[in-house]
Formats: C-alpha cells, sequence, structure tokens
C-alpha cells in the first residue's frame, strides 16, 4: 500500500513552511515539520512537544489518568506509557522509565533482526533436518537388510537345525530397528513439534513489526535463542554381524554375534570440563600438539620448542624432555605400550623416548618427517615430504624401523596430498582408514587401510571451500573424525565424510592439534597455550 507521504496526489508539506514530504512530526501539535522547521516549532514554550519521525506518528499515547497530558515515558515495571505527572507520582517513583520512542526502535531493530535469523537461517535449518527423515528411515532398511542377508547365508550353510538360531538373531535386528526407529520418530516429533512454533512467531513478529501499539511492542520477549539450536541429534552405532567358522558340535557358538545398537547424542552445546594453561605462549612457541597419555596426562610439544611436556588435568608440569638432537620437533604421538614418539624433520628422524632413554627407530633419506600417529596394531604412521623441488607428499607405514607401505598416488596416478611446506597432522580411524587434515588442500583426506582414496571432505554443504583450513585431526570411538579449523571451530564427520555438526560455542582460540581419551572427551591444544577437554556427545 503507498504511503499517502508520497502520494503525487496529496503530498505531505511541512505545516509551517510548505515544503514537502517532511521527515518529522509532532505527536503532540499534530503537524508535519521538516528539519529546518523542528526548531523554530519547539521554540514555541507555551505548550510541550513530541517530535518523532514521520512515519511513527501517532506513537505517543494520551495519558489514560491525566487526559491533557501525552505519554513520552514508559515504566518498564508496570508495563505501561506514563506522562510526566505519572513519572512524578509516588505510584511510579521508584520504577525505571525509558523513553517510548527509544524503546519502540530498539524492539523493532530485535525483532527485525530475530524475524530475519528465523526466515533465512533457523527455519531452514528446521526444513532440511525434517527433511532428512525419511531419508535416515530409508537407511535403517537398508543396513537391516544387510545385516538380514549376512545371516540368511550362514543359515544356508548350517541349514534347518540352526533356524530357531537364526530367527532369534532376525528379532533382535527386528527390536534393535524398533528402538532406531523410535530414536528417529523422537527427534521427527520434536522437529515437527517446533516448526509451527517457529512459522506463529514469524507471523507474530510480522504483525508487530506492523504496529504502532507500544504496549504490543514492548511485551515482545525474543524467542531465538530458544529455536538456533535443532533439537538434541543422536548417532547411531549401527550393530554388525561376525560369522564363524561352521562347527556341528558347538553350532549356536559358530553362528556368530550382532553387535548391540548403540545411540549417541553429539551436544547441542558441548561443555568444557578442564581448561589448562601450559607453558607456551604463542608466537613464536605456540602450543601445537597434544596427544593422551592417559586419561589423566598428556603430551604437548610446540612450533619452536625442542622441550616435550606431560601434563595432568590440573595443569601441573610433571615431565620435561629435551629432543635428543637439540631440533625442535614437529609432532608427538603416544604408542599402544605407553611410550612417547616425536619427529625431527631436520635431522630426518623419528625417535622413541621410553624411560629417560631416547632411542631413534627411523633415520630418512631424501624425506624428511612431519607429523605422526600410533595405529591400533601397533604400526607408525608418519606423513612425510621430499627434499626435491617437486616437494612430494606421502603417508608412510612402519612396524617398528621396517617400512610396510606406501600411500602418495589415487588411481588415476594424481597426488593424495597437496606439496606445500605446511605441516598435515593424520589419525588412523577406528574402521582402519587413514585420515589427514590437507590444510594447504582445504580438505580432510581419507584413504583405506590399503591405500585407496575413500573420500575428500571440503566442508558442510552449502560453504564455500575457501572457508575451511583444517589442521588437527583425531576420530573417537565411533568412528568420527574430528578435525580443527583455524576459523575457531571443529567440525565432527562420520567415517563416511558427511558433517555432522560443529563445535564452536566453547570459546575457541586458534585450536590446533586435537586427541581422545578413552571415554571420548576431546582435547584441543590452542595455538596461545590453553588446551581444552571438551565433552562432546553422551
Amino acid at each position: 500500500m503507498e504511503d499517502p507521504m508520497y502520494s503525487l496526489q496529496d503530498v505531505i508539506r511541512c505545516g509551517l513552511c510548505e515544503t514537502p514530504v517532511p521527515p518529522k512530526h509532532c505527536d503532540i501539535c499534530h503537524i508535519h515539520l521538516c528539519e529546518a522547521c523542528v526548531w523554530k516549532h519547539r521554540s514555541d514554550q507555551s505548550k510541550d512537544h513530541c517530535i518523532v519521525p514521520f512515519k511513527l506518528r501517532g506513537i505517543t499515547p494520551k495519558c489514560t489518568k491525566h487526559s491533557t497530558e501525552v505519554c513520552k515515558k514508559l515504566c518498564t515495571k508496570c508495563n505501561i506509557p506514563v506522562c510526566r505527572l505519572c513519572v512524578a507520582s509516588s505510584e511510579h517513583k521508584q520504577h525505571y522509565k525509558k523513553d517510548i520512542l527509544t524503546l519502540f526502535e530498539t524492539k523493532r531493530k530485535l525483532m527485525q533482526k530475530d524475524l530475519q535469523d528465523l526466515e533465512k537461517s533457523i527455519y531452514p535449518k528446521y526444513q532440511e533436518a525434517a527433511t532428512n527423515i525419511p531419508v535416515q528411515r530409508a537407511d535403517v532398511n537398508k543396513r537391516s537388510q544387510k545385516l538380514t542377508t549376512a545371516l540368511d547365508k550362514q543359515g544356508e550353510a548350517l541349514h534347518t537345525e540352526i533356524d530357531t538360531i537364526i530367527q532369534g538373531m532376525k528379532s533382535e535386528i527386528d527390536d534393535m530397528d524398533a528402538q532406531h526407529i523410535a530414536a528417529i520418530d523422537r527427534q521427527e516429533d520434536a522437529i515437527n513439534r517446533t516448526i509451527p512454533e517457529i512459522t506463529q512467531v514469524i507471523l507474530d513478529l510480522k504483525r508487530l513489526l506492523d504496529t504502532s501499539d507500544v504496549c504490543l511492542v514492548s511485551k515482545y520477549t525474543s524467542r531465538t535463542e530458544e529455536f538456533r539450536n535443532l533439537p538434541a541429534q543422536f548417532q547411531v552405532t549401527l550393530p554388525t554381524f561376525t560369522p564363524q567358522e561352521i562347527n556341528r558340535e558347538q553350532i549356536h557358538q559358530q553362528i556368530g554375534s550382532l553387535s548391540e545398537l548403540a545411540i549417541t547424542f553429539l551436544l547441542d552445546e558441548p561443555q568444557i570440563i578442564t581448561d589448562i594453561q601450559t607453558e607456551y605462549r604463542g608466537w613464536p612457541n605456540g602450543l601445537r600438539s597434544v596427544s593422551c597419555l592417559s586419561d589423566s596426562e598428556l603430551w604437548t610439544c610446540g612450533g619452536y620448542d625442542n622441550i616435550l611436556r606431560l601434563y595432568n588435568l590440573q595443569g601441573e608440569l610433571l615431565r620435561s624432555v629435551q629432543t635428543k638432537s637439540g631440533n625442535v620437533t614437529s609432532d608427538i604421538a603416544v604408542t599402544r605400550s605407553g611410550d612417547l614418539v616425536y619427529t625431527d624433520d631436520r635431522d630426518r628422524s623419528i625417535n622413541l623416548v621410553s624411560g629417560t632413554q631416547i632411542q631413534t627407530l627411523i633415520r630418512l633419506r631424501g624425506w624428511r618427517p612431519l607429523d605422526l600417529c600410533s595405529t591400533s596394531s601397533g604400526d607408525l604412521l608418519v606423513i612425510m615430504k621430499s627434499d626435491d623441488d617437486d616437494k612430494q607428499t606421502k603417508v608412510v607405514r612402519y612396524s617398528g624401523s621396517t617400512e610396510k607401505q606406501s600411500i602418495q598416488w589415487d588411481n588415476q596416478g594424481k597426488p593424495l596430498y597437496s606439496s606445500d611446506n605446511y605441516s598435515k597432522y593424520l589419525s588412523e580411524n577406528r574402521n582402519s582408514d587413514i585420515c589427514v587434515a590437507d590444510n594447504c588442500a582445504r580438505a580432510v583426506v581419507v584413504v583405506s587401510a590399503a591405500g585407496k582414496l575413500r573420500f575428500r571432505y571440503t566442508g558442510p554443504p552449502s560453504t564455500p571451500r575457501e572457508s575451511f583450513r583444517p589442521w588437527g585431526i583425531t576420530t573417537d570411538s565411533r568412528a568420527n573424525i574430528l578435525t580443527s579449523d583455524t576459523y575457531n571451530c571443529i567440525h565432527i564427520i562420520d567415517q563416511d565424510g558427511h558433517f555432522l555438526r560443529f563445535i564452536h560455542n566453547c570459546g575457541l582460540q586458534s585450536p590446533e592439534g586435537l586427541c581422545v581419551d578413552s571415554r571420548d572427551n576431546l582435547f584441543v591444544a590452542e595455538y596461545l597455550g590453553k588446551v581444552k577437554k571438551l565433552q562432546y556427545c553422551k
């Protein structure tokens, strides 16, 4: 609807000088004013004036108690407009009063922001989550069918004598499916209950933004934060079937077993359990790596430091070890036996700290070791760069000092990893995948234990690739991959590269190295010197 102020048939003019389209209005004298005439109108001190923007004319109500007065303030305790006589009265004397125009403008800005937030961000997120529900249901059926097929194959080999046992295991699958579907239903119900609420809030906000009723506007309370995070999401550790060779004498034991269905919820707001201040203080010696020796002790190393330090969760320094060569170390890892290993790229060595002794395990030729990790089998995975001009990069698996595997090229003969000088952190996943955080390539590169490329994760959907700068990386007991982003957040993805969520509301500053303990608590090494212990799932 066209504003009459700008109508060609009836142009609004200043009541004093006839200037067209005046931007101001006196709510008491009911006269339109241009900027130049505002001071002239105010100079008439025979009566009170209330100058407001033209579009907010009529915002100043008459006082319900003093009919000759207008209300320029709002009593925040009573939530009613008050005139100057009300302000001076004993009824409102001790109450806090706000300027009506200022309050109105402040609330309008909040409502506009909330409306934009709800329409552009929060509501689409709920829509996307609701759309994903049928996909989750389909995946349940698909995965359970895969398990059922494996059971049928084993049942055929054992013939009729194991039919009863097979049927029992199928019932277990049905029960676990029922649990899984029930969890999905709960999530869908929570989402579907919230979507109408958001829709109603949007409609209410639009109505409020069109009103000049001060009382209605002043009652508005934002619910945006209540809707910002989706209802608790869950992650399922799916059951697997482990067949055994048939032994007719022990038929029941030979069938195999189904692992339990485990539904794990990722916390909407991860909690900081411990905040540990280390000796590192940022440039030039910032904290780079952290590795759990146990659930209560962790090793650390810095970017320009030749000292490796062991801390407990109270931040007490338990032990310091200087590198064998006196050079700075590139990365550290704790082995399955509890020893510490570190890389020294200057003398091209990989070293083992055992007790008070430091032993050089491996010395390279033509290659420099960067980062490393210890695998579940006791091997070492080391990512290294070449000394030549091509600056090649590869991952090598060692058993002791013996090279067992080299991973460098994909199926098309192209490099798997970028050739820059940036550090590349790596970790072995529960399913034996090898995960590399490649900062220069802006990707997490995941290959199978055989070295075949499985996927590259370059950030969540609809996020520009250039905004993703992975650094540290670790994996948890559910085969999730966690990688720190130099943009002060941590990405959680599943073992197939699907984005699950961010950890970005814990005040993280320059997160780099990551590790998890036996209970899946996450330790984050911040470059400025703090290690934060976070709980992100339950």
